[in-house]
């Protein structure tokens, strides 16, 4: 078994992370602490908020500098863990 990375993707790499969750007011604030955890560099103008069309979901959005596969399995780990995300992309 090969442990090279896919064709076309090298790290370090912009990569984009997306979380939904119920819209409390700080369900943003909620994934960034979880991301923020793997010290990794946040685009801060990366991040976008957006409410679902009945207002009781939200999505967050960002673009971090991803240095890993492994550093991207432990992010999504988190976030799959954490109660207040009920998805991640």
């Amino acid at each position: 078994m090969s442990t090279e990375e896919p064709q076309g993707f090298q790290f370090p790499c912009d990569y984009q992370i997306k979380a939904m969750g119920i819209d409390d007011g700080s369900f943003h604030e909620v994934v960034i602490a979880i991301i923020r955890r793997h010290n990794v560099t946040i685009r801060e103008d990366s991040l976008r908020n957006r409410p679902s069309r009945g207002g009781k979901y939200v999505s967050v959005s960002l673009v971090i500098e991803a240095t890993s596969r492994e550093q991207l399995d432990a992010i999504y780990d988190d976030l799959t863990a954490h109660d207040k995300v009920l998805m991640r992309l």
